[in-house]
Protein backbone atom coordinates (compact mmCIF):
# COMPACT_ATOMS: atom_id res chain seq x y z
CA UNK A 1 0.00 0.00 0.00
CA UNK A 2 1.56 3.08 -1.17
CA UNK A 3 0.68 6.62 0.48
CA UNK A 4 2.59 9.67 -1.06
CA UNK A 5 2.74 13.02 0.45
CA UNK A 6 3.57 15.49 -1.77
CA UNK A 7 6.13 17.54 0.55
CA UNK A 8 7.32 17.22 4.16
CA UNK A 9 4.81 19.23 6.21
CA UNK A 10 2.19 16.91 5.19
CA UNK A 11 4.67 13.75 6.78
CA UNK A 12 2.38 14.11 9.80
CA UNK A 13 -0.43 12.39 7.88
CA UNK A 14 1.66 9.57 6.65
CA UNK A 15 0.24 7.18 9.54
CA UNK A 16 -3.09 8.06 9.66
CA UNK A 17 -3.14 7.50 5.74
CA UNK A 18 -1.20 3.89 6.59
CA UNK A 19 -3.69 2.95 9.26
CA UNK A 20 -6.84 4.04 7.34
CA UNK A 21 -5.30 1.66 4.48
CA UNK A 22 -4.98 -1.27 6.54
CA UNK A 23 -8.05 -1.13 8.41
CA UNK A 24 -9.38 -1.24 4.72
CA UNK A 25 -7.36 -3.77 3.79
CA UNK A 26 -7.92 -6.09 6.71
CA UNK A 27 -12.21 -4.97 6.13
CA UNK A 28 -11.26 -6.65 2.40
CA UNK A 29 -10.08 -9.92 3.28
CA UNK A 30 -6.87 -8.76 2.20
CA UNK A 31 -2.69 -9.34 4.12
CA UNK A 32 -1.40 -6.66 4.46
CA UNK A 33 2.68 -7.32 3.61
CA UNK A 34 4.01 -3.77 3.45
CA UNK A 35 2.95 0.03 3.24
CA UNK A 36 5.20 2.20 1.78
CA UNK A 37 5.22 5.87 2.70
CA UNK A 38 6.81 8.53 0.02
CA UNK A 39 7.14 11.95 0.37
CA UNK A 40 7.39 13.66 -3.70
CA UNK A 41 5.55 15.46 -6.10
CA UNK A 42 3.04 13.02 -8.17
CA UNK A 43 4.27 14.50 -10.80
CA UNK A 44 7.66 13.08 -10.21
CA UNK A 45 8.22 10.10 -12.60
CA UNK A 46 11.33 9.38 -10.71
CA UNK A 47 10.23 8.06 -7.53
CA UNK A 48 12.47 5.27 -5.95
CA UNK A 49 9.94 3.84 -3.55
CA UNK A 50 6.99 3.36 -6.78
CA UNK A 51 9.55 2.05 -8.93
CA UNK A 52 10.12 -0.81 -6.80
CA UNK A 53 6.34 -1.54 -5.56
CA UNK A 54 5.83 -1.50 -9.67
CA UNK A 55 8.88 -4.22 -10.46
CA UNK A 56 7.86 -6.39 -6.75
CA UNK A 57 6.29 -9.29 -7.92
CA UNK A 58 5.26 -10.18 -3.95
CA UNK A 59 2.17 -8.71 -3.92
CA UNK A 60 -1.30 -8.72 -6.04
CA UNK A 61 -3.63 -5.70 -5.36
CA UNK A 62 -1.54 -2.45 -4.84
CA UNK A 63 -4.54 -0.66 -2.87
CA UNK A 64 -4.07 3.84 -2.80
CA UNK A 65 -6.55 5.51 -0.97
CA UNK A 66 -6.59 8.33 -3.61
CA UNK A 67 -5.14 7.85 -7.24
CA UNK A 68 -3.56 11.22 -6.80
CA UNK A 69 -1.54 9.25 -4.15
CA UNK A 70 -0.56 7.38 -6.57
CA UNK A 71 0.36 9.68 -9.54
CA UNK A 72 -1.12 13.30 -10.77
CA UNK A 73 -1.23 11.78 -14.46
CA UNK A 74 -1.42 8.21 -15.85
CA UNK A 75 -2.92 5.95 -13.19
CA UNK A 76 -5.23 4.35 -15.88
CA UNK A 77 -1.87 3.36 -17.76
CA UNK A 78 -0.07 1.97 -14.28
CA UNK A 79 -3.68 0.17 -13.68
CA UNK A 80 -3.02 -1.39 -17.41
CA UNK A 81 0.14 -1.92 -16.51
CA UNK A 82 -0.39 -3.57 -13.33
CA UNK A 83 -3.01 -5.72 -14.78
CA UNK A 84 -0.97 -7.13 -17.56
CA UNK A 85 1.59 -8.87 -14.69
CA UNK A 86 -1.33 -10.18 -12.76
CA UNK A 87 -1.86 -7.30 -10.41
CA UNK A 88 -4.83 -5.23 -9.51
CA UNK A 89 -4.31 -1.29 -8.52
CA UNK A 90 -7.60 -0.54 -5.92
CA UNK A 91 -8.48 2.89 -5.29
CA UNK A 92 -9.71 3.39 -2.44
CA UNK A 93 -11.70 7.16 -2.56
CA UNK A 94 -12.04 8.02 -5.97
CA UNK A 95 -13.76 11.62 -5.31
CA UNK A 96 -11.73 14.78 -5.99
CA UNK A 97 -9.74 16.30 -2.94
CA UNK A 98 -7.55 19.31 -2.17
CA UNK A 99 -7.49 22.01 -4.67
CA UNK A 100 -4.70 23.83 -3.17
CA UNK A 101 -2.38 21.03 -4.13
CA UNK A 102 -4.08 20.35 -7.72
CA UNK A 103 -2.92 24.58 -7.91
CA UNK A 104 0.47 23.60 -6.36
CA UNK A 105 0.72 20.46 -9.33
CA UNK A 106 -0.59 23.04 -11.86
CA UNK A 107 2.36 25.39 -11.23
CA UNK A 108 4.61 22.49 -11.02
CA UNK A 109 3.48 21.52 -14.48
CA UNK A 110 3.99 25.02 -16.03
CA UNK A 111 7.76 25.36 -14.15
CA UNK A 112 8.92 21.90 -15.21
CA UNK A 113 7.54 22.33 -18.98
CA UNK A 114 9.44 25.86 -18.91
CA UNK A 115 12.27 24.25 -17.51
CA UNK A 116 12.30 21.81 -20.68
CA UNK A 117 12.03 24.24 -23.40
CA UNK A 118 14.43 26.41 -22.34
CA UNK A 119 16.78 22.82 -21.51
CA UNK A 120 16.00 21.94 -25.27
CA UNK A 121 17.61 24.97 -26.87
CA UNK A 122 20.36 24.58 -24.64
CA UNK A 123 20.37 20.82 -25.79
CA UNK A 124 20.09 21.60 -29.39
CA UNK A 125 23.34 23.85 -29.12
CA UNK A 126 24.99 21.13 -27.52
CA UNK A 127 24.34 18.37 -29.94
CA UNK A 128 25.31 20.39 -32.80
CA UNK A 129 28.41 21.02 -31.47
CA UNK A 130 29.13 17.50 -30.55
CA UNK A 131 28.10 16.93 -34.25
CA UNK A 132 30.80 20.19 -35.56
CA UNK A 133 33.31 18.30 -33.43
CA UNK A 134 32.70 14.94 -34.67
CA UNK A 135 33.01 15.93 -38.06
CA UNK A 136 35.87 18.02 -37.57
CA UNK A 137 37.39 14.79 -35.79
CA UNK A 138 36.97 12.48 -39.11
CA UNK A 139 38.03 14.75 -41.33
Amino acid sequence: MPERVSSAENKKNFSAQAQRLTNYAIARGYRVDKVVKEVGSGLNDNRKQLAQILVDDNYNVLIVEHKDRLARFGTNYLSLLLEKTGKKLEIVNLADHNKDELLQDLVAIITSFCARLYGLRRSKRKTEKIIEQLTNETS
